[in-house]
C-alpha cells in the first residue's frame, strides 16, 4: 500500500553568514526587538497553523540548532555544510519534503511576514496547484526579478536580462515559494549555476516548470514592508522600527494607553492587559506581562517582568525577572531582579535594590536599600539604609524578617540571620544574631560625649 503523504510543510533557509553584518554572530540570531530573526517567520508560521517546519543551517549551524532546541524544539534542523545557493538547499532537503505534497521555502531573513500573509498564500497555492511565489509592487523596482504575466501565465524576468519595456514593471517576486513536490522533483536536478556566483537559484525552478507545461501563479501582497530583507545594520534597523510599530498598534487598539509611540519599544512576546497606561520613553521585553490599569513611568525598562493589577511603576525603574503584585507602587530609580517577588499592596521607594527576595503584603521599602536573598513579612517596614549581608565571600545566605517588624534606618543585616515578628531593630545596629519575635535587636557601641572638646581642640591647634 502506497504512503499517503502529508499535504504541507514549510521549509526555512537559514544557512547565510550575513557577510554585510560584520558580525560573527550569524543574520538569523541578529536581535530585532531582543528577538532573533528567525525567530519572526517561525512565529508567523507556526501562527498560520503550520507545524511541520524544518530550518536549514550552515554557517555557524551549531548556534542555530541549539537557539532553535530552546524555542522552536519541534522544529527540524537541516545542513546545508557549504551555501552553493537557494536551489543547492532546496535539494539538500529533498529527502524530507518528498514526504508531503507541497512545500513553502521561505527564507530566514524576512522578519516581517505576516501568518495572514502565508495561510492566505496557502489556501491560494492549494486552489491553484503547481507552484506559486509571492509578489509585491515597489517603486523604485531596481534589482528585483519583475513578474511579468501574460494572459494566464507568469514568468519572471531578472534584473539583468530584463528589456527597457520589461524594466518598467513595479511589480517584483519576493523570493518566497510554494511547490507542488512531485512537480519540484522532477526539475529540482536540472538547475544550472550557470552565473556569476556560481550558485544554484531556486527561481530557476519555475522557468524549468513552465517549459515542462506546468503552472506557475503569482500571489501579490499590497504591503511591500512584510518582505523587506535584512542584510545589514541598515535594514535591521528599518526593519525593527516596521515591528515596533505594528506591535504599538495592536496593543494601543487592544486599549493600551501609549503616551508617546515614537519613544516606547515593545517586544513581540510581551502581553499588556486593556487600561496600561504607558509613559514616554518605556521599554518592556521578553515575556513581560503587565496587568489591567497598571501605569509604567517614564524610563523604566520592564525585561520578563509580570506586574499584576493596578501597578503603578513610578519611574526609571528596572524589573528583570521578577513579578509585582496588584497595587503595588514601585519607583523612582529601584533595580528589582533574579526572581524577586513582591505580594500585593508593597510600596518600593527610592533608590532600592531587590534581588531574589519575596516581600509580603503590605510591607514598605521606602528608600535607601538593598535586599537580597531574603524573606520579608507582612506589613513589616524597612528603614532606610538597610542592608541584608547576604555575601560570606563563598556563598549567599538568607535573611528572613517576619510580619509587623520595624527595622531602623542604617541597620546591617548580616546573614544568616532571623528577625522574629513584631520585632524592632535600633537603628545603626548591625544585626549578626536573631532576634527573638516581640523584641528589640540593639547592636552597636554606646554613644559617649566628651564635653568641651571644640575649646580642646582650638587651643591645642593655637586657636584664639
Amino acid at each position: 500500500m502506497r504512503h499517503k503523504k502529508k499535504p504541507f510543510c514549510v521549509l526555512v533557509l537559514a544557512a547565510g553568514k550575513g557577510t554585510r553584518m560584520y558580525s560573527k554572530t550569524p543574520k538569523v540570531l541578529q536581535s530585532m526587538l531582543e528577538e532573533p530573526l528567525l525567530y519572526y517567520p517561525l512565529s508567523a508560521i507556526t501562527k498560520s497553523g503550520f507545524n511541520d517546519i524544518a530550518v536549514m543551517v550552515g554557517f555557524s549551524g551549531e548556534t542555530v540548532e541549539a537557539w532553535l532546541s530552546q524555542v522552536f524544539p519541534d522544529v527540524k534542523v537541516l545542513w546545508q555544510k557549504e551555501q552553493l545557493g537557494t536551489g543547492h538547499a532546496a535539494k539538500l532537503a529533498q529527502n524530507w519534503w518528498s514526504e508531503y505534497e507541497n512545500v513553502m521555502i521561505l527564507p530566514g531573513d524576512t522578519p516581517l511576514i505576516t501568518s495572514d500573509t502565508i495561510r492566505i498564500f496557502a489556501e491560494k497555492h492549494i486552489s491553484g496547484g503547481g507552484c506559486s511565489f509571492l509578489s509585491f509592487e515597489l517603486e523604485n523596482p531596481y534589482g528585483y526579478g519583475r513578474v511579468i504575466r501574460e494572459g494566464t501565465t507568469v514568468r519572471i524576468v531578472e534584473q539583468n536580462d530584463a528589456s527597457d519595456e520589461e524594466k518598467k514593471c513595479r511589480e517584483v517576486n519576493s523570493g518566497m515559494y510554494i511547490f507542488n513536490t512531485g512537480i519540484l522533483a522532477s526539475v529540482i536536478d536540472k538547475i544550472q549555476c550557470e552565473n556569476i556566483q556560481k550558485e544554484y537559484y531556486l527561481p530557476d525552478a519555475l522557468l524549468l516548470i513552465q517549459n515542462a507545461g506546468g503552472s506557475v501563479d503569482a500571489v501579490k501582497v499590497e504591503d511591500p514592508s512584510e518582505f523587506l530583507g535584512v542584510n545589514d545594520p541598515r535594514q535591521l534597523a528599518e526593519a525593527a522600527a516596521v515591528m515596533r510599530g505594528r506591535i504599538l498598534d495592536r496593543w494601543m487598539l487592544s486599549g493600551v494607553k501609549c503616551m508617546d509611540p515614537l519613544s516606547t519599544w515593545i517586544g513581540p512576546k510581551a502581553v499588556l492587559a486593556e487600561d496600561v497606561i504607558i509613559e514616554p520613553s518605556v521599554q518592556i521585553w521578553g515575556t513581560s506581562y503587565i496587568g489591567a490599569g497598571s501605569r509604567i513611568g517614564s524610563f523604566t525598562t520592564l525585561r520578563d517582568a509580570e506586574l499584576e493589577e493596578n501597578v503603578t511603576i513610578v519611574g526609571s525603574v528596572r524589573i528583570k525577572g521578577s513579578k509585582i503584585g496588584r497595587d503595588s507602587s514601585v519607583g523612582p530609580f529601584v533595580f528589582i531582579r533574579d526572581k524577586a517577588v513582591l505580594a500585593d499592596d508593597v510600596h518600593v521607594g527610592r533608590f532600592v535594590e531587590i534581588k531574589n527576595s519575596t516581600v509580603s503584603s503590605g510591607a514598605k521599602v521606602p528608600h535607601l536599600s538593598y535586599i537580597g536573598d531574603a524573606e520579608i513579612g507582612r506589613k513589616t517596614n524597612i528603614g532606610a539604609g538597610t542592608i541584608t549581608c547576604n555575601y560570606d565571600g563563598e556563598k549567599k545566605n538568607r535573611t528572613i524578617i517576619g510580619d509587623n517588624c520595624f527595622i531602623g534606618s542604617d541597620t546591617m543585616l548580616v546573614a544568616p540571620v532571623v528577625v522574629g515578628s513584631n520585632s524592632t531593630t535600633a537603628a545603626g545596629s548591625v544585626i549578626t544574631e536573631d532576634v527573638p519575635e516581640g523584641a528589640l535587636g540593639v547592636a552597636r557601641a554606646r554613644q559617649k560625649n566628651i564635653e568641651g572638646w571644640y575649646l580642646r581642640k582650638k587651643n591645642i591647634r593655637g586657636g584664639n
